[in-house]
């Protein structure tokens, strides 16, 4: 098994247990915990998808890490303030 092999079934695995932990509601999408773990497994599996120049999911793990971690600093889902 090669590295980017190794590499992607952790990144894969981190992505699926935050995947089955929220579906379950073990843990909820606004939880720091599951960006982190979607930053996290997102990541790595943008970094093993270079490793052997598949760039289409380069691009597509790419995006879901930034986004994960753009999640880390925004005001929760659902606690926004509209107007009355």
């Amino acid at each position: 098994m090669k590295a980017s092999d190794i590499l992607a079934s952790i990144g894969v695995i981190i992505l699926l247990a935050a995947f089955g932990l929220n579906l379950y509601k073990k843990l909820p999408a606004e939880s720091k915990v599951y960006s982190i773990l979607n930053f996290i497994g997102a990541g790595i599996c943008c970094f093993a998808s270079w490793l052997i120049s598949f760039y289409p999911f380069v691009v597509l793990e790419g995006i879901w890490a930034f986004v994960a971690m753009l999640s880390l600093f925004n005001v929760p889902r659902g606690t926004s303030v509209g107007n009355e």
